[in-house]
């Protein structure tokens, strides 16, 4: 399986070409409201020496960030933040920064109502496209759920991936492609929502999944979407207790 956003959050490791530290810190300061929507960023001279780059460097994070929607370059005007509806929430950076400055109840609602739209369908079409070692597979992933010893970060990694090899196991491009997209928002729902270590839980997160899996094997779509469906309302209600509210970052320590 591709490296993805979550093995590179929990391994700690950040790329280091200049471009994606200032696509990374710009994007993030826009997220948090550092620069408001409808705010003029500063002028090229003024960031390129303050993150000590050069004016091709700067402008290729520029027409990165305004590819996720984030910014609009304006004629003799400068480069406006747009407006929020404008942000491409799709895109795993931003994701990935709207959980670390901070989500709400309603953001993590809508995150759910998007997985309930995908995901069950996705596991449908696997029962009846999934080949036996996808099946195997997925058995694999579902027991690692339950395995002893697991923290909320590796469980997180275990539960992320078995949600991808569904998607993968429908053989249909487009819903492989939905779940790469929503990667990031499946890692912050997944840190909120695992239980803690020692968590008797961990033994249920399993067998919920694994009856994903059952219902697959035995060539069910409709009960394979509905045991996905279980899955995500318990989830869902399981960040409804944790996020009341407030905002919540979700930190991730990097895995010993």
């Amino acid at each position: 399986m591709r490296r993805g956003v979550l093995e590179a959050v929990l391994s700690g490791k950040k790329t280091r070409t200049s471009h994606a530290q200032v696509v990374d810190e710009l994007g993030r300061s826009i997220i948090s409201g550092d620069y408001p929507v409808g705010a003029t960023l500063p002028g090229d001279p003024e960031l390129a020496q303050r993150f000590k780059v050069s004016r091709t460097v700067l402008r290729e994070a520029m027409k990165t960030l305004a590819a996720k929607g984030l910014i609009v370059p304006r004629a003799r005007i400068g480069t406006k933040v747009t407006p929020r509806n404008q942000w491409n929430l799709f895109d795993s950076d931003v994701l990935t920064w709207h959980f670390q400055m901070g989500v709400d109840g309603d953001f993590l609602t809508h995150l759910s109502e998007i997985r309930m739209a995908f995901e069950p369908h996705g596991a449908a079409l696997a029962a009846e496209n999934a080949t036996e070692a996808d099946i195997k597979a997925l058995y694999q992933l579902a027991r690692a759920m339950g395995a002893e010893g697991l923290t909320p970060e590796t469980l997180a990694l275990a539960d992320l991936h078995f949600h991808l090899a569904v998607s993968e196991a429908s053989k249909n491009p487009f819903m492989r492609t939905v779940g790469s997209l929503i990667e990031a928002a499946l890692v912050g729902i997944f840190k909120l929502s695992s239980p803690a270590p020692g968590d008797e839980r961990g033994a249920e997160v399993s067998a919920s999944h694994t009856l994903i899996v059952d219902a697959i094997a035995a060539r069910d779509p409709a009960a394979a979407a509905e045991a996905m469906r279980r899955v995500i309302i318990t989830g869902r209600e399981r960040i409804n207790h944790k996020v009341t509210g407030g905002k919540q970052a979700v930190e991730f320590a990097p895995a010993s």
